[in-house]
């Protein structure tokens, strides 16, 4: 996920509230992180625990800012989603 969302070490400290070294540690030397520090780094990127550990790797995983827009989406009247729409695909058709 880290790649995905192209977040280098120094991001994902930032938004799980981890050290980089604790973060370092895990990745380069292979340590098992604790499931506090798993609930951190779940965290940072918006998902749960049981998500993490889903095996379906075709499912795509939305930031924080991507889960805020699809829920203010959500809370639309049909007529302002249709609105939505058109402004983003008026964007794409530049």
């Amino acid at each position: 996920m880290q790649a995905e969302r192209g977040w280098s070490t120094y991001k994902l400290s930032y938004e799980s509230g981890l050290t980089q070294s604790t973060l370092s540690n895990m990745f380069t030397r292979g340590t098992c992180p604790t499931v506090d520090t798993l609930e951190k780094i779940c965290e940072a990127f918006g998902i749960s625990l049981s998500e993490f550990f889903e095996e379906d790797e075709r499912k795509i995983y939305a930031s924080k800012e991507e889960q805020d827009l699809l829920n203010k989406y959500r809370a639309l009247s049909d007529k302002e989603k249709d609105a939505v729409r058109s402004t983003v695909n008026a964007l794409f058709k530049k």
